[in-house]
């Protein structure tokens, strides 16, 4: 545990920025399950509104450091192409 003054407060922030990283990340995961269950299912009408709430998500994820840019652009291209498919 830490000691200092210092160690002590880095390690209260530490432990904000893990929650908030992990409603963050969660908050992607449940969209992009979302999703997928819609293509299988071939609801195109939900894959499509749920399709920008993700995207949003992701880039909302990357913006704030939770996922890497690159991540997030792959995750995005992948569902869009996804949702591409199921629509063609």
């Amino acid at each position: 545990m830490a000691n200092h003054k210092s160690a002590l407060k880095r390690a209260r922030q530490n432990e904000n920025r893990r929650l908030r990283n992990r409603a963050v990340k969660t908050r992607v995961k449940s969209v992009v399950k979302i999703i997928r269950q819609a293509a299988d299912e071939s609801e195109t009408e939900t894959l499509k509104k749920t399709l920008v709430t993700a995207q949003a998500a992701i880039d909302k994820a990357a913006k704030k450091g939770v996922l890497h840019k690159r991540t997030a652009a792959r995750k995005v291209s992948r569902l869009s192409k996804l949702a591409n498919s199921v629509t063609a």
